[in-house]
């Protein structure tokens, strides 16, 4: 799939990323439903899937606009978007120039799907945005994550880290 058009500047976030995710989960889950019943669910939810995915990767770029940078640093600033109205609660682990590690020890977006009945789409819908999000915010970052409460562990592992060139990269003048 290719990427969608370039959205308007998105000034959801100021409701919350929580309240935006239910409001969002309130239609998207039922109308994926239906399109699945019709259509099959796997077709339906790899297309979904794809379109999350480029949808945050537009929001990662605008996001890194609206911070007014694309270090770590500004991507740690953001996380008040996430945790607004004790949504996560994050322990950050390591943050310096070149890494932000945190553990997620409470989700409530995992709480909220799973309320609405949605837990098996949590992870379509929020936490399979976050590779997409980190690759528009910032290409010299990367994400690793090996768990997530969504999916039943006990914390989310989130690893951030500048990537290093690989022996034989070069870098063009600038």
């Amino acid at each position: 799939m290719t990427d969608p058009s370039p959205l308007p500047p998105d000034h959801l976030n100021e409701i919350g990323v929580l309240k935006r995710r239910e409001i969002e989960a309130r239609i998207l889950g039922p109308m994926l439903e239906a399109l699945g019943q019709e259509f099959g669910h796997d077709r339906v939810r790899q297309i979904a899937r794809d379109t999350i995915v480029a949808l945050a990767r537009q929001q990662g770029d605008q996001l890194a606009a609206a911070m007014g940078g694309r270090s770590l640093a500004h991507l740690a600033d953001s996380m008040d978007n996430w945790t607004r109205d004790d949504a996560l609660r994050i322990d950050v682990l390591q943050q310096n120039e070149e890494t932000f590690s945190f553990n997620v020890t409470r989700c409530r977006y995992a709480d909220m799907y799973r309320a609405l009945g949605l837990g098996d789409l949590g992870a379509l819908l929020s936490c399979n945005r976050d590779y997409a999000l980190v690759e528009g915010f910032s290409p010299e970052a990367e994400l690793t994550r090996t768990q997530t409460i969504m999916q039943g562990a006990t914390h989310c592992d989130f690893r951030y880290r500048l990537r290093r060139p690989k022996a034989g990269d070069r870098t063009p003048p600038a």
